[in-house]
């Protein structure tokens, strides 16, 4: 998965437009492998990126679950934590090949 798309769902507070489409924006980057299309492109970039940002806003208010809501700040602290882990294996592998 895109590393630049993260989860929206089950936050409090809850997830704004600008972060369902900003995850839009990425998911339409990612697939078309562009990250600005050409001006023949706009109109079909921007299409996408509305029409998934819409479906992504309706699946996220349908969504349910049991689950108490997820802390932004302690969300961010493990993908921090993630992060540094996976470039520590990239240092270490790096360092064993070369």
């Amino acid at each position: 998965m895109c590393r630049n798309i993260r989860c929206l769902h089950n936050f409090e507070p809850a997830t704004t437009d600008d972060e369902v489409r900003e995850a839009a924006l990425q998911f339409v980057r990612k697939v078309s492998g562009s990250t600005r299309p050409s001006r023949a492109n706009a109109p079909a970039f921007e299409d996408a990126i509305d029409e998934i940002a819409a479906a992504t806003r309706r699946m996220l208010d349908r969504l349910v679950t049991a689950a108490p809501p997820k802390n932004r700040e302690l969300e961010a602290i493990k993908g921090r934590a993630r992060h540094e882990q996976r470039m520590e294996r990239e240092v270490r592998i790096r360092t064993a090949a070369g």
